[in-house]
């Protein structure tokens, strides 16, 4: 049973096609195994075992009877902490929310349970979403408390803030974890982890019952072990079609490098990069390396676009009781404040017209690649010491991946085969199918 844990999520729906998994046996196994990991109260909020086996009783007993609802029919995964299940405290990883229970699932959870999704329970995240580093001292009262570890070293971050969704998938006690991107929040995890997390478009998954950071960015995806993985939970969350796979190639794919977001990579970002790129080309990929003058702009309008709105969604919230939040993103909130409504406006309506510059450029390309963060997984001791270089590493770790949410773009990170080194695909708007064909192929490409 121990190998079920490190199986991807669509091989253990195969084998529970096959009759050689059990729903209930595989459900037990990661509650098993969650409940004696050494960092359990790292990665977890909550376990929801009542519930996990429930649901792994129904899916057993339709996988009997030979009406399974699809492959993931059986499957458990777990959600981040943002995401409102039925009678589970679900607290955005922030004590300004301590207590708060939902009385129903979200629209993404409710979708994935009617397609057999088993719920695992509910995983650590960054305060609010407000942070790409993934550390969050003050839910917990310490600095690893709710700071899930991350799989290479346990001293250093994992990644945000969709932390522990990376953490639950990377050490084996979910077979998958689904969690929000505002700024990047699925794909830096996902990279400094070795995973494959999708970044949806704007708007194709709801938001309806998800805890809000900035709404006009927030999006759902999920991180996985594999490509195929992400195409079969967009489906699931989704309730549509799973995008088709078979016979994906890079032959004569053409992609663009965004030059000057890879030239200043940490040594092992840039090895991975570059090894991705030369396994790219051999399997047939165009690549040119170039740069799109819409996006330095357009990141100029990152902290209007992005702190206001959040600060908008908070304020009250934050400033009824500022004592209970890290002072380091409770700053980051109140940058906001910097921000007058026609300034909001006004960037909003220059944003557009920048996305329609960028669009114009990049047509040509089927995707832009970058690494997918600049810099490696910092150790959480030196984050906690030196609030400078903690500020520093979050704007760092947020660079690359922000491009896709300011562009309205989807997105895909893929593992490289160098440690915590990411490569991030970006493809336009509404093209998950496209970019998840793209990324199976480099993912076969990459192994």
């Amino acid at each position: 049973m121990d190998d079920w844990l490190w199986m991807s999520a669509c091989d253990l729906g195969r084998g529970i096609d096959a009759g050689e998994i059990e729903p209930v046996a595989l459900t037990q196994a990661y509650l098993d195994a969650a409940g004696r990991h050494a960092h359990r109260d790292r990665i977890y909020t909550v376990l929801t075992p009542d519930r996990a086996l429930a649901e792994a009783e129904a899916s057993a007993h339709r996988a009997r009877h030979g009406v399974r609802r699809g492959l993931l029919d059986g499957v458990p995964i777990s959600w981040k902490d943002l995401f409102d299940s039925a009678g589970v405290a679900t607290e955005a990883g922030s004590r300004l929310l301590e207590g708060r229970v939902p009385e129903a699932d979200c629209d993404v959870l409710a979708r994935a349970t009617r397609a057999g999704l088993v719920c695992l329970g509910k995983t650590h995240m960054s305060e609010l979403a407000f942070a790409g580093l993934g550390l969050n001292p003050a839910y917990r009262g310490t600095p690893e408390g709710a700071t899930p570890p991350n799989v290479h070293d346990p001293a250093c971050v994992p990644g945000g803030s969709s932390s522990g969704a990376a953490a639950s998938t990377a050490f084996g006690v979910a077979a998958a974890g689904i969690g929000s991107d505002t700024g990047g929040s699925v794909r830096v995890p996902a990279a400094w982890n070795d995973l494959v997390g999708l970044k949806t478009t704007s708007g194709r998954l709801s938001l309806e019952g998800v805890v809000p950071l900035a709404e006009t960015f927030d999006t759902v995806g999920p991180l996985c072990r594999s490509v195929e993985d992400c195409a079969y939970l967009l489906a699931a969350m989704e309730g549509g079609a799973v995008p088709d796979l078979s016979n994906a190639t890079l032959q004569g794919a053409r992609f663009l490098v965004l030059g000057k977001f890879a030239e200043d990579a940490a040594p092992e970002q840039a090895r991975g990069f570059a090894f991705a790129l030369e396994k790219l080309a051999e399997a047939g990929a165009q690549i040119e390396t170039g740069h799109v003058p819409a996006i330095d702009p357009a990141m100029d309008l990152s902290p209007v676009l992005f702190a206001a709105e959040a600060y908008g969604i908070w304020r009250d919230a934050i400033e009824a009781a500022p004592e209970k939040m890290f002072d380091r993103v409770r700053d980051r909130f109140r940058g906001g404040a910097d921000f007058s409504a026609p300034d909001y406006v006004a960037a909003w309506r220059k944003l557009r017209g920048l996305r329609k510059d960028w669009a114009r450029t990049t047509a040509a390309y089927d995707a832009i690649l970058l690494p997918t963060t600049a810099n490696a997984p910092p150790e959480i001791a030196r984050l906690m010491a030196d609030a400078d270089y903690y500020v520093a590493q979050n704007l760092l770790t947020l660079r690359n991946t922000r491009v896709g949410n300011l562009m309205g773009l989807s997105g895909l990170t893929l593992p490289t085969g160098v440690a915590a080194a990411g490569l991030m695909m970006l493809a336009p708007p509404m093209a998950e199918e496209r970019l998840l064909r793209l990324g199976a192929a480099a993912e076969a490409a990459l192994t």
